[in-house]
């Protein structure tokens, strides 16, 4: 090769990389605030979704990067399948799905006498929120043979210790989650999606209140999962980047 055809082959642009999209779901403030900015900060495009836009905008023009707000009520699937045509209109691909929302912390009921409508609405926000944006959202995925999925759990549920009273839906509510982590990773081996759940710890946010640790270590957790090479764990529940028992 003569040494002008050497030069031009090496100062030739090397191609850019994949350009990522995520989604974070509840992510208008706390912990997923946080994994939004920590994603921004590492070159995503991050879709912060958030119940409410008046809330949701805000919180995305404080984050430097490329966020966009969107309307996302998890426990709606008519308005799940609406975001899933936007983002496949507008991005055409969807590279991480953080299923961060969640809530219905019961700390003061029990077991024997929760009311139904509690449980109920627990499940459909920890459970079914993160089943039906996964079923939305995997056919973007499927068409890049890459995806990583992140269900955000709780180490209450982990660990369902026999003597542990209070959040009775609330624990049910996010072991069931780990369950469909679980059964939806296995589905999935091999595609090049990877689906993990991650319990951020005890964190000082709204739902966690005083005294937990920084939002931005237990982000750190979320993002480490979201942002795992292939191949990569599968199937496993995720504390600080390490596995723990189930």
């Amino acid at each position: 090769m003569s040494t002008a055809r050497q030069r031009a082959v090496t100062d030739a642009p090397l191609p850019s990389p994949v350009h990522r999209v995520a989604l974070v779901s509840g992510a208008n403030r706390g912990l997923g605030f946080e994994v939004v900015r920590q994603l921004a900060a590492r070159g995503y495009s991050v879709l912060l979704g958030a119940r409410d836009l008046a809330r949701g905008r805000p919180a995305a023009r404080q984050i430097e990067g490329d966020v966009t707000a969107v309307p996302l009520d998890v426990t709606d699937a008519q308005q799940i399948a609406g975001l899933a045509a936007w983002i496949e209109h507008e991005h055409g691909r969807l590279d991480v799905l953080v299923n961060n929302a969640g809530g219905h912390a019961d700390r003061e009921a029990r077991a024997e006498t929760a009311a139904a409508d509690s449980v109920r609405a627990a499940l459909e926000t920890n459970l079914l929120g993160a089943w039906q944006l996964c079923g939305a959202l995997l056919p973007l995925m499927r068409r890049h043979r890459y995806g990583r999925i992140v269900n955000v759990t709780s180490g209450c549920a982990a660990s369902m210790a026999p003597d542990a009273i209070g959040y009775p839906a609330y624990r049910v509510s996010k072991a069931a989650l780990n369950a469909y982590t679980r059964a939806l990773a296995a589905e999935l081996a091999g595609s090049g999606i990877l689906v993990n759940a991650v319990c951020p710890g005890w964190i000082a946010t709204g739902l966690g209140g005083p005294g937990g640790g920084p939002v931005e270590r237990g982000a750190a957790g979320i993002v480490a999962a979201a942002c795992l090479p292939e191949p990569g764990i599968n199937g496993a529940l995720l504390r600080d980047g390490q596995r723990i028992a189930w």
